[in-house]
């Protein structure tokens, strides 16, 4: 099946279409992914401050072990609730490049937080309150990449 046979079948599912008919749940789940952007970029928006130099006295191990798993969580919500949008318009939003830039800027900054948690610079910051270099470029790069997907998202319904 090509894709645009695939995109079609999605947008005339019967969960998209309980979704365009539906009065409250279509509100509910737009609403559900602006949760999960608030707890995904808010989690994100902390931490890549304290590694860029905010909040000095604030030890980094204790934050991270609460915004990691709360940016994680609201990263899980965004997507799922966003699986749910994306159905109801499938077609449009795959040829719309303010989502498709969205998509991209969505998976960098996943791979870049998942890139910055495994090396041993990433450890040695936990340990202490010096934070490297390598780190601090990586949470400039995951403010800028987060910033400019949310902004890319409220472009989607302008480029239509």
């Amino acid at each position: 099946m090509r894709t645009d046979e695939l995109l079609l079948a999605l947008e005339q599912s019967a969960l998209a279409d309980a979704l365009k008919h539906s009065f409250i749940v279509y509100p509910l789940v737009n609403a559900l992914h602006i949760i999960g952007l608030a707890l995904l970029f808010g989690a994100i928006a902390a931490l890549d401050l304290k590694l860029l130099g905010a909040f000095p006295r604030a030890p980094l191990g204790p934050l991270t072990s609460v915004l990691v798993p709360v940016s994680a969580t609201g990263l899980v919500i965004a997507v799922a609730a966003g699986l749910l949008l994306f159905s109801v318009r499938a077609m449009d939003y795959a040829a719309n490049p303010a989502f498709l830039t969205k998509i991209a800027l969505v998976a960098l900054g996943t791979t870049n937080a998942l890139l910055l948690r495994r090396g041993r610079a990433w450890h040695d910051a936990l340990d202490g309150f010096h934070v490297p270099s390598r780190i601090r470029l990586s949470a400039a790069l995951s403010l800028a990449t987060w910033s400019a997907a949310i902004v890319c998202g409220r472009l989607i319904g302008f480029l239509d």
